[in-house]
């Protein structure tokens, strides 16, 4: 048996490089050869690992997911990390773990507020109307692209429980004034870190600064699982209902494939259940499945090793884009949050007003070139076909005008960094 897993791990080791090396160290042609906005990063490893995995055939979460789970808690310097099933998951779970009657008076009930953006992905708001509270919108500012601080105190009302939040294409927002907001107001504060993973603010990781960090390891972030995410707290209580939620809602924490681990299986009372109820089947929140398997895991383990030299090339990729495209008049460029090391999602470009060409006429122009590009994804998620269903003042929330946003909706996009991007492709895009 151990002989023939060696031939079979060896085997794929040889495949990978006859098929997939050539793939990532094929020449770059400029005008011919497409740069991607994003794109995986792996080696041999990563396929070695995910085969090993199969072949012990256990599927779900197991030995993997445990050491994935110990090594992103490790990295991040935090007590707890929970592997998911994607980054929305966690965004899913991150937002509902702080609606569990376990957290009494500082619940969030249904009606409460949650003070967003609207120049984001969808799945950082989804959740808070998923569950019947109420969103408030407040506008961007045109510097870091992140959530204008300014305008967070006059959004907050007797009904506001938390903040939520995202690190625009890996750049932090204020943290330090998020915080001292959250900490006046007693607001918990969700940061969805899912475009940061890496970035740090005052030499501390991003997604460890508030209550709940989130992040995605879909193919174009920071590290890939294929699909899966993550979500990360230093509170023991949250980590305690963020694992009872991701996993059906139970009140048992033994793992797969274990009972009885508390040695109390049959002798315990809850709620109305009779005495001595099988612990195993014992609820205590309407919860979910969002369990990773192990073989995405499995990818995780050897894609964190390469997480530093991953965040080092996206920071020295995105430094040669800022020096070379800096000098053009028409265009605003993000400026990095101060006092922060950034491991960069993408590299944001805004039209400046009065400019005689739209973002539409530069993206096209770009396109046609074999150059990828994404718009900051929503734009201005209120204008979308999904809110039409929605009140505005009763559903959702604005408070002031969302000009910076809409100004983001109509002329900004941006163009990739990933550490697989070639020296070639970087001087291809400056140059169109």
């Amino acid at each position: 048996m151990d002989k023939l897993k060696k031939e079979i791990l060896e085997k794929v080791k040889e495949y990978y490089n006859l098929v997939h090396k050539p793939a990532q160290t094929k020449e770059f042609i400029e005008g011919k050869s497409r740069v991607n906005y994003a794109g995986r990063v792996f080696d041999e490893n990563e396929m070695i690992y995910l085969v090993e995995s199969s072949l012990e055939f256990w599927l779900t979460y197991g030995k993997y997911s445990k050491e994935f789970e110990k090594k992103l808690a490790e990295f991040l310097g935090v007590r707890y990390a929970l592997s998911v099933n994607s980054g929305s998951s966690a965004n899913l779970l991150a937002f509902f773990a702080l609606t569990s009657p376990l957290l009494k008076d500082k619940a969030i009930k249904r009606g409460d507020e949650v003070i967003t953006v609207a120049a984001g992905f969808p799945t950082t708001v989804a959740p808070i109307v998923q569950y019947g509270a109420v969103p408030v919108f407040v506008d961007m500012e045109l510097e870091t692209f992140n959530i204008d601080v300014n305008k967070i105190e006059k959004a907050i009302t007797s009904k506001t429980k938390a903040i939520m939040i995202a690190h625009t294409l890996g750049n932090p927002f204020d943290i330090e004034k998020v915080k001292e907001i959250c900490d006046k107001y007693n607001l918990w504060l969700i940061e969805d870190n899912c475009d940061a993973l890496g970035s740090k603010y005052k030499g501390k990781y991003t997604g460890t600064w508030g209550d709940i960090g989130t992040s995605s390891f879909y193919p174009p972030h920071h590290i890939t699982t294929g699909e899966g995410g993550a979500v990360y707290t230093g509170n023991p209580l949250l980590k305690k209902i963020m694992l009872s939620m991701r996993d059906w809602g139970r009140d048992c924490w033994c793992e797969s494939g274990f009972d009885n681990t508390c040695g109390h299986r049959f002798t315990q009372k809850f709620g109305k259940l009779p005495l001595g109820y099988d612990h195993k089947y014992v609820y205590s929140h309407f919860g979910f499945n969002l369990k990773i398997t192990d073989m995405q895991a499995a990818v995780g383990v050897a894609q964190l090793d390469k997480l530093p030299e991953f965040i080092k090339k996206r920071r020295e990729n995105w430094q040669r884009l800022y020096d070379g495209l800096k000098d053009i008049e028409e265009f605003i460029l993000v400026k990095p949050q101060k006092h922060s090391d950034i491991s960069w999602f993408g590299f944001l470009i805004t039209l400046k007003d009065g400019v005689k060409f739209s973002r539409n006429d530069i993206v096209k122009y770009l396109e046609d070139n074999n150059i990828q590009t994404r718009n900051l994804f929503a734009g201005d998620m209120v204008r979308h076909p999904m809110f039409e269903s929605l009140k505005e003042g009763i559903d959702y929330k604005v408070v002031g005008e969302l000009k910076n946003t809409d100004k983001i909706m109509n002329d900004s996009f941006w163009i990739g960094v990933y550490p697989g991007m070639k020296s070639e492709a970087i001087n291809y895009m400056i140059k169109k």
